[in-house]
């Protein structure tokens, strides 16, 4: 007689790791959202009162800033968190490192956050919902606020396994995740070294490093923090969406396109965010770009017979 025994049934993943951020990872956090903040102050006077803002240093900043913020918006927002295209290994790779060199996540954190953005947007359960608060001047203001950079001192941390199986389970990716410290340090202290290099002097260093570091890193996370807080307040509403998302036209250009953002809930997947006419999305031109060299394969983009039905008005 064959006895049959009873599996217990497998319990749900939890929502954050077992262990949370450390007391470092909090200091270097507070740094990283800190000293731009006192470059930004310094900026203006060093620039035009002394005269420290050379062609070198702006070079050095407007690659490093284009570099790493496609790396985030076609690789860690596009391509690793919602799949809308297929990438050749050395693009995947490429893409990884590009948007590590923000020094906003990991690939692997950055892909888990925003899947649980997406799942529970503006509702209980969103990381960083401005609407958090509830509803009113005050609450809203404290809102954006933690959607901007306050829930980046929270000490859980997303479970990635539950979150980004598909990305956990990548040696590729996991390598790139255990590499994210040493692609960090890369990114800062690279534009002052170009900066030496270039100017052959110790101020080209230094100038190097306050506006190819500093100041880009400051200017993109800003950027990106802006989709989580302004796009999800400020705006046009121009498709359906299951939440707040809205279509911010002024932060299109340092953005990438990603603040066409109520497109972009209406339809995660679609490579394109800025699909209507005289929207400039220059992360899908790019994706454009690594499709007919052939890098690039499945690219979801936008149907219009989608556009219509999820167009409002």
């Amino acid at each position: 007689m064959t006895v049959l025994t009873e599996h217990p049934a497998p319990q749900p993943k939890p929502d954050f790791e077992e262990t949370g951020r450390s007391r470092a990872d909090m200091i270097a956090f507070g740094a990283v959202v800190a000293v731009p903040l006192i470059a930004f102050v310094a900026a203006i006077p060093l620039a035009w009162g002394w005269g420290l803002l050379g062609w070198a240093d702006l070079a050095i900043m407007v690659v490093f800033y284009t570099v790493s913020g496609l790396g985030v918006t076609v690789g860690f927002h596009r391509y690793f968190t919602h799949g809308s295209f297929k990438a050749k290994r050395p693009l995947k790779i490429a893409l990884a490192v590009a948007g590590s060199l923000s020094l906003e996540m990991s690939v692997l954190d950055w892909v888990a956050v925003h899947r649980k953005h997406h799942k529970f947007s503006d509702k209980e359960g969103d990381p960083h919902s401005p609407w958090r608060f509830g509803t009113g001047f005050r609450n809203l203001n404290k809102g954006l606020l933690y959607a901007h950079m306050g829930w980046f001192f929270e000490r859980d941390r997303v479970n990635r396994d539950k979150y980004a199986p598909d990305l956990a389970n990548d040696p590729d990716v996991q390598k790139l995740h255990k590499a994210f410290i040493p692609l960090a340090y890369t990114s800062m202290l690279l534009p002052g070294l170009l900066g030496g290099l270039l100017t052959w002097s110790w101020l080209g260093i230094l100038t190097g490093l306050f506006w190819g570091t500093f100041i880009r890193v400051g200017m993109l996370h800003h950027v990106t923090w802006s989709i989580n807080s302004i796009c999800h307040v400020f705006g046009e509403e121009e498709f359906e969406a299951r939440d707040k998302s809205r279509q911010v036209w002024w932060l299109a250009i340092p953005s990438f396109g990603e603040s066409w953002h109520n497109l972009h809930h209406a339809d995660p997947t679609c490579a394109r965010h800025g699909a209507l006419k005289g929207q400039i999305d220059m992360s899908a031109a790019v994706i454009r770009i690594f499709e007919k060299l052939g890098w690039a394969t499945d690219v979801r983009w936008p149907k219009a017979e989608r556009l219509a039905a999820k167009r409002l008005g």
